[in-house]
């Protein structure tokens, strides 16, 4: 059976998914919304079902406890333990997989046709009455732990946590969502049960479906899942206001190569001018070693092996950042660099051959991200809780195409803030005077 799910795949990810995305709206009887990409061609099915809020749910002192509960839902449920729910997913040639982000807990299905009903089954009980048996409470706690622990002696990591720390403040994002050491080894199953019930709620569930089923029977599917979960979940935290921690924050730790991540205020993925930043990021630092940040830090000096930029636009906060390593006695270079290349791009914009470098490269591979049944149901769910209309796949690249070049430079003059840019270093560099 393993074998054939396998070959199965191997043919749904060969499909022309791309001239076959026609989406519909789906209500099911109890009043359930989805979209659906019927594809009948292969008797397979791709589900998401995605829960808006995330860790950003965790209550006060009980950090980590939605991510330790994610991890622990498919370790056994109603009266299957772990491993007999390992084996009747393999009996059933279906895999499920649940994964948590700071603003989505996501549940992803995968399962033949002919099995369809009994995968269904499970899965409802799997949403419905997870066991958290203390022995894998206790199995997966210390999985986490030993991650946690080790990003305490990862320079990223490090960054990462100081850089938020300093530019969310008191909000949710401003703490890893996995936790800390002390607060993942203080939570309770009380405690993993209370994440739970305010993670899986019916008002703030988005569903995507792809392959072999029909709306009629998407709809049944739905009211199976859905139905009895709790109606109202855990609030979600207010916006965050998104602080510029200052021009350079150094913390020391000993390592013969320092890290840097910079950031400045980003974009909201409703705004207006989200192409023209969508452009611009690739012009600077997302468009690899064709990028301005590559060609400026790696190619012309030879600073760093990498350094890229991307837009980050949370529920809650956007922000605009960046990375790049290099060596201790270098990194104040890189820095000045990178700086360098914000004023220029604000001061002068970018060149008419970058811009539609750049257009032809992002609708070019925008078509390759709908290579199987599970790709597009993730697009369909990612669509919906972003807020973006049914026709988005249709019209994206005619919108990536309406950007001009006086479009893009007037926003690039007025979004791009070179003096505000912040670095936070981790290492020991030489020649740069931390502002902490």
């Amino acid at each position: 059976m393993k074998a054939f799910f396998a070959a199965l795949t191997a043919l749904m990810l060969a499909l022309p998914a791309w001239a076959e995305v026609k989406i519909q709206e789906v209500t099911s009887p109890q009043g359930y919304n989805a979209w659906l990409v019927e594809d009948h061609a292969i008797p397979f099915t791709a589900l998401e079902i995605w829960f808006r809020g995330g860790t950003s749910l965790d209550a006060p002192g009980k950090r980590g406890a939605t991510y330790l509960m994610t991890g622990l839902i498919e370790e056994g449920a109603g009266e299957l333990d772990a491993r007999a729910y390992a084996r009747r997913l393999e009996e059933l040639a279906a895999s499920f997989d649940y994964d948590v982000t700071d603003d989505t807990l996501s549940v992803s299905a995968r399962f033949l046709t002919e099995n369809r009903d009994e995968v269904i089954d499970l899965l409802r009980t799997t949403l419905h009455a997870p066991r958290f048996d203390p022995e894998a409470i206790e199995r997966v706690r210390a999985q986490v732990l030993s991650g946690l622990r080790s990003d305490e002696t990862d320079p990223h990591s490090i960054a990462g946590a100081a850089l938020s720390e300093a530019v969310y403040g008191e909000h949710p994002y401003a703490t890893e969502g996995k936790g800390t050491v002390d607060s993942v080894a203080a939570l309770t199953r009380d405690d993993i049960l209370a994440a739970f019930k305010g993670a899986l709620a019916r008002d703030r569930v988005y569903v995507g479906a792809v392959g072999d089923i029909t709306a009629e029977e998407l709809g049944a599917l739905l009211d199976t899942l859905l139905s009895g979960l709790p109606e109202t979940g855990a609030p979600i935290p207010d916006r965050a206001q998104v602080s510029v921690p200052g021009p350079v924050r150094v913390v020391d730790f000993d390592t013969p190569q320092s890290v840097a991540l910079f950031m400045q205020p980003g974009i909201d993925r409703d705004d207006p001018d989200f192409f023209a930043a969508y452009i611009l990021n690739h012009i600077i630092g997302g468009g690899g070693f064709e990028s301005r940040l590559m060609q400026e830090v790696r190619e012309k000096r030879g600073l760093t092996y990498g350094v890229y930029s991307y837009l980050l636009p949370k529920d809650l906060a956007s922000i605009y950042m960046g990375s790049v390593a290099s060596a201790n006695d270098r990194i104040a270079e890189a820095v000045s660099v990178i700086r360098d290349v914000w004023r220029d791009v604000a001061s002068n914009g970018v060149t008419a051959k970058e811009l539609d470098d750049a257009k032809t490269y992002l609708t070019g591979a925008y078509p390759l991200r709908f290579d199987g049944n599970g790709r597009i149901a993730n697009i369909l769910a990612g669509m919906q809780i972003q807020g973006l209309p049914i026709d988005y796949i249709a019209t994206r690249n005619d919108q990536v195409n309406a950007v001009t070049l006086e479009e893009i430079n007037a926003f690039a003059a007025d979004f791009l803030d070179p003096e505000g840019l912040s670095f936070t270093v981790v290492g020991k560099p030489v020649g740069l005077e931390g502002t902490n």
